[in-house]
């Protein structure tokens, strides 16, 4: 079956434009290849823009390299934001979207292809066989192929940013063996692992990582917002210089793996830098696709804008800041249930210094990890009351703690929203509010709404009783979906503006 291709050649020659013109806010949603070059691009590559005949456009980077172009060494197509389209139409554009945001996840990337494929079809409730036919409709490539190219990408960013030994890269890249890995690498990118090397390491022995994002992202907001969410011990920020850092557990298929990580923002150029201790340099996939979570590095910021601008003027570049670890964030969750965020924030202080293992890291602000869910689940009663933390939140985060120490729940951003949900408001001292909220920044769903969040409630200008305020809420919001995660964000932020109504004309008057 060909490829569905419903582009015109208008749409080509928009994408032209925003080819010469260096458009950053098209920056993920689309390659170029040049034909007379071999070479594919991102839109806001920095050399001179090729003559239009040359040109082929794609939708997606494993449609460019199956047409037999190469990633440019120069704009480097694995550092730009991935696609985050939403459908409400489609049923298939929707399977091939939830499919390809699995395979961003590196914890897909590992095993045997077909194995990996089953799974993947497995987890979406269809056949591998309709996997491939609806992939080969609507991008004309299969879900393997898009592994690969995930995969491959990947190697290409560890070896370019990172010393990483060839072996550690082919593996942390979901490669089983390191022969298959380089006869791949030299097959598709026609180079050796070697000469991709340049040199990657900064003066503190971390290793730094280019992320890019789609503009506008308003980085003082979200630093802002992380700020006074700050544990100390766990995490830090330096408001004036853009630059945030903390310690991390990251649980990946080759193990678990411990250490610190570091962001510095470039808002001019669109990208911020990833850097990394050596202890999270073997999960590096794993914590740049969590980091691009907590960022919300691949919002598009204008199809949002598109339907909350309205109502909320001026919030184009706000973000909705994510999760770097579900379960630390559920837990925090539960804490700030009828509290300020600062109170929250000394609660989950207490609550990692009691039970945080310690972690030796070059800054002493850095020096604790946040507590495991097996270490929350065989805390006592007494020990948790110690810490001011009452008795209903209490049985909150243990149920939490066993449910994800035990497998039960899934905390991460690939779990079924319904299922989670349900599970969270079927343990005690859980509430739709703190599902929502989970849902919203662990579970990446951007149209998660609490509606019954008092601060919402305030600056949408809602009055009655809170059931009353609640279902208005709701009403009132069906207008933003499936955006309605940023339309929280932008409310919080005090942007709301009410849009009049227009009063139909009486009959005989003029219009």
């Amino acid at each position: 079956m060909p490829p569905m291709d419903t582009r015109t050649p208008t749409d080509d020659d928009a994408r032209y434009l925003a080819l010469c013109a260096r458009d950053a806010r098209f920056d993920g949603r689309f390659f170029t290849g040049v034909t007379s070059t071999g070479i594919y691009c991102r839109p806001v590559c920095a050399v001179r823009a090729p003559r239009r005949a040359n040109c082929r456009f794609f939708d997606h980077a494993a449609q460019a390299e199956r047409a037999g172009f190469r990633p440019c060494l120069r704009c480097r197509p694995e550092l730009a934001p991935l696609s985050r389209a939403w459908s409400t139409q489609d049923a298939g554009e929707l399977l091939v979207q939830h499919a390809t945001r699995l395979l961003d996840d590196p914890a897909q990337w590992v095993g045997e292809d077909g194995p990996a494929m089953q799974r993947l079809a497995a987890k979406l409730g269809v056949s591998d066989r309709h996997l491939r036919r609806v992939f080969e409709a609507h991008l004309g490539v299969s879900p393997l192929q898009v592994l690969h190219t995930r995969r491959l990408l990947a190697a290409k960013q560890l070896l370019t940013d990172t010393r990483l030994s060839v072996g550690a890269v082919a593996a942390a890249s979901g490669f089983s063996s390191l022969r298959r890995f380089n006869a791949a690498l030299l097959e598709r990118y026609g180079l050796s692992p070697t000469a991709m090397r340049r040199r990657g390491v900064d003066a503190s022995g971390s290793h730094a990582v280019a992320l890019g994002w789609r503009p506008p992202l308003d980085v003082p907001a979200l630093l802002a917002f992380l700020d006074a969410r700050r544990l100390p011990g766990v995490d830090a920020i330096d408001l004036d210089q853009q630059r945030y850092w903390r310690t991390l557990r990251l649980h990946t298929p080759s193990g678990t793996h411990t250490g610190w990580f570091g962001l510095r923002f470039e808002p001019e150029r669109h990208r911020v830098w990833l850097h990394a201790s050596d202890g999270l340099l073997p999960a590096l996939p794993t914590l740049i696709w969590r980091v691009r979570a907590l960022c919300d590095l691949d919002a598009d910021p204008h199809a949002i804008d598109a339907v909350l601008g309205a109502h909320f003027p001026g919030g184009t570049a706000l973000r909705v800041p994510g999760a770097i670890d579900g379960f630390e964030l559920a837990v925090r969750a539960v804490l700030g249930q009828q509290v300020t965020v600062a109170a929250a924030r000394t609660l989950a202080g207490r609550l990692v210094a009691r039970f945080g293992e310690p972690l030796e890291t070059p800054d002493p602000a850095l020096n604790r990890l946040f507590p495991t869910p097996q270490a929350l689940a065989g805390a006592s009663a007494d020990e948790l009351g110690s810490l001011g933390i009452v008795r209903q939140r209490q049985g909150a985060i243990q149920a939490l703690a066993r449910g994800v120490a035990e497998g039960t729940l899934d905390l991460g951003p690939h779990a079924d929203l319904a299922t989670t949900t349900a599970a969270l408001t079927a343990l005690p001292g859980i509430g739709p509010w703190t599902a929502q909220y989970i849902a919203m920044r662990a579970l990446r769903w951007p149209d998660a709404w609490p509606a019954a969040d008092v601060a919402l409630h305030h600056t949408l200008g809602l009055s009655g009783t809170p059931r009353e305020r609640e279902r208005a809420c709701e009403a009132l919001a069906r207008a933003w979906q499936p955006w309605r995660s940023y339309a929280v964000l932008r409310a919080w932020a005090g942007l709301y503006r009410p849009v009049p109504v227009p009063t139909p004309a009486l009959e005989g008057s003029p219009s």
